[in-house]
């Protein structure tokens, strides 16, 4: 018998019980730096050397990190469904936890990239990228991370599996960062959703939606329970 497909959308609030720190949207700062500096091109153009310093810091951060019991439900998912992770989040938490199929959205914290081809990727065996270290264009290398005011490449790709889902999972994430959020919006009618994430929006984005106000890992106890029992 074929397996249903299930479709993740994580957020950062799946990465933060495994003690990785994101920004937050009322201050506007990511690890004491104003978010415009660090993760914008603007930033990138402003001072190189501060943004290559920062990814730097915050790569030698995830891999001090361990995946946390929510990404481990995750990848035991995988016996029951067709699991496809899509995430907003840049650190490889899900394929460490040995997820199969993850999509990043927002890019990948272990690659670079080049700055003048976007599509010139690199992965990185060490966790520093420096001054003077080029593509084979001769151009400096930047951290492969989606920017503020930088186009989502694989957002199309993502509304593809949302759009084939007979199960969708939003962990860690209360569905404010755009255009990921507008991924609700392309599940079928007939398949259920559920929110995991202690901030649950007022207005359900979806009448099929089912909110479980907690934290990754409780949460995602209870929708595995819920899931494996349905099907």
């Amino acid at each position: 018998m074929p397996k249903g497909k299930l479709v993740v959308l994580s957020g950062a609030g799946i990465s933060v019980e495994s003690g990785i720190k994101t920004f937050r949207d009322s201050d506007g700062l990511w690890e004491n730096h104003d978010i415009m500096e660090v993760a914008t091109p603007h930033g990138w153009k402003k001072n190189q050397k501060l943004v290559l310093d920062f990814y730097n810091q915050r790569r030698k951060q995830e891999r001090e990190c361990q995946p946390n019991l929510a990404h481990h439900i995750l990848v035991e998912l995988e016996k029951y469904f067709e699991v496809k992770i899509i995430t907003q989040n840049i650190d490889s938490l899900h394929e460490r936890a040995g997820s199969s199929d993850v999509l990043h959205l927002h890019g990948e914290i272990n690659k670079a990239q080049s700055s003048l081809d976007p599509n010139l990727i690199y992965p990185l065996d060490h966790w520093e990228i420096k001054s003077g270290d080029t593509c084979e264009r001769g151009s400096q290398l930047r951290p492969h991370v989606v920017w503020f005011g930088e186009p989502v490449p694989k957002m199309e790709e993502a509304i593809q599996l949302v759009e084939k889902a007979d199960i969708f999972i939003i962990v860690g994430t209360s569905l404010q960062v755009y255009p990921a959020a507008s991924l609700v919006d392309f599940v079928p009618h007939h398949s259920p959703i559920y929110l995991v994430d202690p901030q649950v929006p007022e207005t359900k984005p979806n009448k099929n939606l089912i909110a479980i106000p907690e934290n990754a890992s409780t949460g995602m106890k209870k929708v595995k329970e819920m899931i494996i029992q349905s099907g």
